[in-house]
């Protein structure tokens, strides 16, 4: 048996201005155990934590533990046996690794807020759960604080001891078991800091890469078509379901995510993005969930992924149907539960994200052609957005062109040029197969190309060719007044064509016949044209 005369806590005051110097739980955790166990009258020490089930199918005391949602962790633990030196009494992955909150002693302890000290449990051998070991440890008393901070109970610390306590160990006991809690809270707010910062500084990092990107901030243009798409941003955009927006390439699909994110709830979080296209699909989980450092090769420190830096926002997933079909379940998982591993981990994260996801390809017959998961895309398209093309808005690119020419011409650092009605005929002939990202372009390259105070275009090459106006006979051949108007009725129905019927406005068929509409309108109707 110990000398009663050995401290249970061999210098006090020492380890309460250590606690106070530490950054992370675990060290003052490590910290505190260390020293009590340091002590010969103590044979162990433990702290319990109470945090979020986790581990229930293995745990020895499952039959216990009336909810699993949470219950006491054993995060450290210390110690010296008499009985077999080699045993390790460090280790935190033992029989009560776990405790059910409310179930037993230390249990209670957790439960009730109330300290439990038995100065000595000679004459009580059923005291312990395990008698035979205490009576071959020669434990003699034991003390299990609670660890309060504010009210609210964060863990147990127990001592086992091999001398009867004393009163005054009972106190100093009770004042660690303060700190202890403190400096938990303390750490815990700490590492907070710590992790918001660190997660503010990737969102700026993020942030900066996106804004050194291509982004005209707003959606441009008056047609039927724009005007139907913003119809349903804003019938979507107050909600938190899942967007799938859908559109050839260049149609603004980015656009549209910024605009719902915008008017969201979540506008305040950050939007996230992800080109899903230009991942290696070796670094598919890594980008999507983080990793670990060490986890694989080239992971020298652990990474935050997409979904967990847009946690509270949203995450815009651009071209998703290029995800390889065997890594849609992972996505698929942390769509639907909302949790997610780190690649290297085995801790779950909660996340709280809300998903906007785009695409060129026609996901559903990918789906039923086997080569997207039809659960994923049933999971995606819960609201889905068309984005018509260029060639489909026409009546838009007058007010496209005027911006992109203003923000481009500020970038290039010269005078923007007036946009002439000839220019905006010029446009309207053409289909536009790369949509809005080819009329950024060549914009782009008129401004450089052309002289001062004009803007010449360079369409010939890719633009519709006319079609020929081939009167009958020679050209020395005079046409009748029949014939005249037959060529003329001709001509009408071809600008009505090439201007899907519009007779109206720049990019109607009037400006492209260079009369007026009015006068236009006349002909049509006594030519007999049936648009």
């Amino acid at each position: 048996m110990i000398d009663s005369h050995v401290p249970l806590i061999r210098d006090p005051k020492a380890l309460l201005l250590a606690m106070a110097q530490q950054r992370s739980v675990a060290d003052v955790l490590r910290l505190v155990v260390d020293d009590l166990a340091g002590s010969q009258a103590v044979a162990l020490a433990r702290i319990w934590l109470i945090r979020p089930g986790e581990g229930c199918p293995t745990c020895p005391m499952r039959s216990e533990c009336p909810d699993q949602t949470s219950c006491l962790h054993l995060v450290a633990s210390g110690g010296r046996s008499v009985i077999d030196p080699d045993t390790n009494l460090n280790r935190i992955d033992g029989m009560f690794r776990r405790f059910p909150l409310g179930i037993r002693k230390v249990g209670r302890i957790a439960t009730t807020g109330v300290a439990l000290e038995v100065p000595s449990i000679q004459g009580e051998p059923d005291w312990l759960v395990r008698p035979q070991w205490a009576e071959a440890e020669s434990i003699r008393g034991f003390a299990g604080q609670p660890l309060v901070h504010r009210g609210q109970v964060l863990g147990v610390l127990a001592v086992f001891s091999r001398t009867t306590i004393g009163d005054s160990c009972l106190v100093w006991l009770r004042m660690i078991a303060d700190h202890v809690a403190s400096a938990i809270a303390n750490a815990r707010a700490w590492e907070e800091i710590e992790s918001l910062r660190d997660r503010l500084e990737l969102e700026n990092d993020y942030l900066q890469e996106e804004l050194r990107g291509e982004s005209f901030g707003e959606m441009i243009g008056q047609s039927d078509a724009l005007q139907a798409v913003a119809q349903q941003i804003s019938l979507v955009a107050p909600t938190d379901s899942t967007v799938l927006v859908m559109g050839e390439s260049g149609t603004g699909k980015e656009l549209v995510a910024r605009e719902i994110h915008a008017r969201s709830s979540r506008h305040e979080r950050p939007l996230i993005k992800v080109n899903c296209a230009a991942i290696p699909r070796e670094l598919y989980e890594s980008e999507f969930f983080g990793h670990t450092k060490g986890s694989f090769t080239g992971a020298l420190r652990d990474r935050v992924g997409r979904f967990e830096l847009a946690d509270g926002g949203t995450l815009f997933l651009d071209e998703i149907g290029e995800i390889p079909l065997d890594l849609q379940s992972k996505l698929l998982r942390v769509l639907q539960e909302g949790e997610l591993e780190r690649v290297g981990e085995e801790q779950t994260r909660k996340v709280d994200v809300r998903i906007i996801a785009a695409t060129n390809r026609d996901l559903k017959t990918e789906a039923e052609a086997g080569r997207f998961r039809l659960d994923l895309y049933y999971r995606l398209s819960v609201f889905p957005i068309e984005l018509p093309p260029l060639r489909k808005r026409k009546d838009d690119l007058a007010l496209l062109a005027e911006h992109l020419i203003g923000i481009l011409s500020r970038r290039l650092g010269r005078q923007p040029p007036r946009l002439t009605q000839a220019n905006v005929i010029e446009l309207s002939r053409y289909d536009w197969p790369g949509n809005i990202r080819e009329l950024q372009h060549v914009l782009e390259r008129a401004l450089i190309t052309s002289p001062k105070g004009k803007l010449r275009l360079e369409l010939q090459a890719s633009a519709k060719p006319a079609a020929s106006v081939a009167p009958t006979g020679d050209s020395d051949d005079i046409l009748t007044a029949s014939q005249l108007r037959t060529l003329e009725a001709d001509n009408i129905r071809r600008a009505l064509q090439a201007c899907d019927g519009k007779v109206y406005g720049t990019a109607g068929a009037a400006a492209l016949l260079g009369m007026k509409p009015t006068t236009l309108a006349s002909r049509i109707k006594s030519l007999g044209i049936h648009a």
